[in-house]
């Protein structure tokens, strides 16, 4: 479970591309927070202790509890704009945590035990059609990932909402259906034919070879009373062609 990570910021009088501009030479981040029925406030935030909360990961699912010179407000990071080159951040959106301190958040899905599906031992294929569920959480309870245990699943399984294992105070947000997050499929129909092709090829190869091999040892049989000088059969059944008588003087 998620808890409260303290990050400082700054406030920032001045709203607008120069502002923001001013914020990142000053080797900050501009940043705003929004949300919960009040005024929205523009903020920096010193950009080395940003960036490490960002290397940690899952950083739009992580609850901050942000000190803006001493007024602290526990939000959610919504939105990172990034530079296209670097990879770094430039503009941070964060939503104020309502009172109920319920919030709507995507937690990841992670895959486990794989080798223990007769499906995907047979040569199925584990086709993920969510990888991220979006649901309704306490702040302070947000699950790093949701488990979903590949035991035992065959081909033709379909793993839905109701299969993932999740405590009460998390729901999900699509709630009038029951929804498909992966399925085990079949091999695709052109690895198949692959396969029973090659496999054709190699049982007919011995054929073949066997094959070639009975006219080869008919025709050294045939050949060898030739090779021997014996007369052929056909040839000996002949007579020699009588002399003709000489002719009267």
């Amino acid at each position: 479970m998620s808890e409260l990570v303290p990050l400082k910021a700054t406030a920032r009088p001045r709203a607008g591309k120069g502002a923001a501009r001013q914020a990142r030479r000053d080797g900050n981040v501009p940043a705003v927070i929004y949300g919960d029925n009040k005024t929205p406030e523009t903020i920096s935030l010193e950009y080395n202790a940003l960036w490490k909360q960002v290397l940690k990961g899952h950083f739009t699912s992580t609850a901050f509890e942000l000190d803006v010179e001493g007024k602290k407000h526990i939000v959610l990071a919504r939105d990172v704009q990034v530079c296209p080159v670097r990879d770094t951040p430039l503009h941070v959106d964060f939503q104020r945590v309502g009172k109920d301190g319920v919030i709507r958040v995507s937690v990841p899905v992670k895959f486990v035990n794989e080798l223990a599906s007769p499906g995907l031992k047979r040569g199925g294929v584990l086709n993920i059609v969510r990888h991220e569920i979006e649901v309704f959480s306490p702040y302070d309870k947000i699950p790093s990932f949701f488990e979903i245990d590949l035991t035992g699943l065959e081909i033709g399984k379909s793993i839905h909402m109701s299969y993932v294992q999740k405590p009460d105070y998390i729901s999900p947000v699509i709630k009038n259906r029951d929804f498909t997050i992966a399925t085990i499929a079949g091999a695709l129909k052109g690895d198949t034919e692959e396969a029973s092709t090659a496999a054709a090829g190699d049982a007919a190869a011995p054929a073949a070879a066997a094959g070639a091999k009975g006219p080869a040892a008919a025709a050294g049989k045939a050949a060898a009373p030739a090779a021997g000088g014996k007369a052929a059969p056909a040839a000996a059944g002949k007579a020699a062609p009588a002399a003709k008588p000489a002719a009267k003087k």
